[in-house]
């Protein structure tokens, strides 16, 4: 169902196809797009290195600040300080989504950058609950709430600017490079545990040793700063800026946005719930399952996750290509299937104890992850209109994140202590599996088509001109109304 026309016209840029002039069309400088996506992409791995580090090391931060003679009780209170972290993570994008919106994107990724690092270092110097007890837990649980806080902000933003500095032809394959350097970001914050935990003896891997990858956050944290700085606006954010103020329009706000997009917002959080469910359940919950329910060695299970990363980084910016071919309906629709048929059989040999076999389950888990990674920062960003786009994507995700994604691990682990049945994480995803195809099925194919709201952006004059012939797939949206 189609917003009130009456509507349109706070929301940005519009014109039928045949009112568009060459003048009215964004043709995007190469390299400026090629620093904006390897910026955004690198800052997004700095911040997911910071917040995936405490996954990875959880079991020995349940033992320093949550002493207990049960492993699995130590588990359990370690992810509910993880969860925490969720609970203020739509706080923060209800905060940074609207300073986006009304003063640009870049600015506010920069402070979120900020934030983030200043979050994660202060955890490398909490005190155990040997030297001051109860504080010990209280200060991490803080310490996470700035973490969750400038997350808040992280994905919405760092989406939105790849995908609004994107062609419209590729924006699925530009969009996949940020989750790319998620993945590097993870890939990193597991490598960097498994050096530790293989150099260094268990004592002191308790002591000081599971200090250090909290305090690589501060340099980590300046030098993604200076990569953000470095970055112009986005040609869509700017064609919204200056139309808006040659028109002196109003900037809409929350009673815009809710009674405008309801559907969208919905429509969004149903696609993070499967996309992130996968994703917490397969990156962050794994290594746990491994160790504590099935007793498989803690450093082996990191090194199979390490592995599975490695060989889906690839495979993500291939995914984009083929989202940008084929759709992103295919795309996300095929891996909601996938969870479907393999989530059974891959928990079956998860729980083999074979090191080949259970390669083999974290892998075709990992290949349907890849297909929502690759989709996901293409998709998600061209359900909202540009000058709503930050704030209503920041709200949407971090509300479906804090309710879902970011519950999976505690939920988990909880359901199998209370159950006892070892399948509960399979059950688990394909259950967000059906509900993630019952909401693709209700959005629109958005593949080579501008954002809603912003102007055409191609790659070339040549691309252009055959844009103005009609010469191309490229196509605007013929649902939008003329600028009135």
């Amino acid at each position: 169902m189609q917003e009130p026309e009456s509507a349109h016209a706070h929301f940005g840029w519009f014109k039928r196809r045949r009112h568009i002039q060459v003048d009215d069309i964004t043709v995007v400088d190469g390299d400026m797009l090629k620093r904006a996506v390897g910026a955004a992409a690198l800052g997004n791995a700095m911040e997911w290195f910071d917040f995936g580090v405490y996954g990875y090391i959880a079991i020995t931060l349940g033992r320093v600040f949550f002493p207990s003679a049960d492993a699995a009780a130590q588990i359990l209170a370690t992810f509910a300080t993880f969860t925490v972290a969720f609970i203020v993570r739509p706080i923060g994008g209800a905060i940074f989504g609207p300073l986006g919106d009304r003063y640009g994107r870049q600015k506010v990724l920069a402070f979120t950058m900020i934030l983030m690092a200043m979050g994660t270092f202060s955890i490398g110097l909490i005190p155990s609950y040997a030297s001051i007890g109860i504080w010990a837990p209280i200060l991490l649980m803080l310490a996470r709430m700035v973490q969750g806080f400038s997350t808040g902000g992280e994905y919405g933003g760092a989406a939105t600017f790849i995908a609004e500095y994107s062609t419209d032809r590729r924006r699925g394959l530009m969009g996949s490079w940020m989750e790319f350097g998620t993945l590097a970001g993870y890939v990193a914050g597991a490598g960097s545990v498994t050096i530790l935990q293989l150099a260094l003896t268990d004592s002191q891997m308790l002591s000081w040793g599971w200090r250090i990858p909290f305090m690589v956050a501060g340099p980590l944290g300046l030098l993604g700063l200076y990569m953000r700085t470095k970055l112009e606006e986005t040609p869509a954010f700017a064609a919204y800026a200056e139309q808006a103020e040659q028109r002196e329009q109003d900037k809409p706000g929350w009673k815009d946005l809710f009674l405008v997009h309801w559907r969208q917002l919905l429509k969004c959080v149903g696609l993070v719930l499967v996309f992130n469910v996968t994703y917490y359940m397969v990156l962050t919950y794994m290594p746990s399952y491994l160790s504590v329910t099935l007793g498989y060695p803690e450093t082996k299970g990191l090194l199979l996750i390490i592995l599975v990363m490695l060989v889906m980084m690839p495979l993500n910016v291939v995914g984009g290509l083929f989202s940008d071919k084929l759709g992103r309906r295919p795309m996300i629709i095929g891996a909601c299937l996938s969870l479907l048929v393999l989530s059974v059989p891959s928990l079956w040999l998860i729980q083999t104890g074979h090191d080949g076999l259970i390669f083999l389950g974290l892998m075709l888990l990992g290949v349907s992850l890849v297909c929502f990674t690759s989709s996901m920062p293409a998709t998600l960003p061209a359900l909202f209109y540009t000058p709503v786009r930050y704030t209503a994507l920041s709200l949407a995700f971090n509300v479906s994140v804090s309710l879902f994604g970011g519950t999976t691990p505690l939920v988990t682990a909880w359901l199998i202590q209370r159950t006892g049945n070892l399948m509960m994480p399979a059950y688990y995803l394909m259950g967000a599996a059906v509900i993630g195809i019952v909401t693709m099925l209700t959005v629109k194919e958005t593949a080579r088509l501008p954002l809603r709201g912003s102007p055409p952006a191609v790659a070339t004059e040549e691309e252009l001109k055959a844009f103005m012939k009609g010469d191309k797939p490229l196509t605007v949206d013929p649902s939008l109304p003329p600028v009135p």
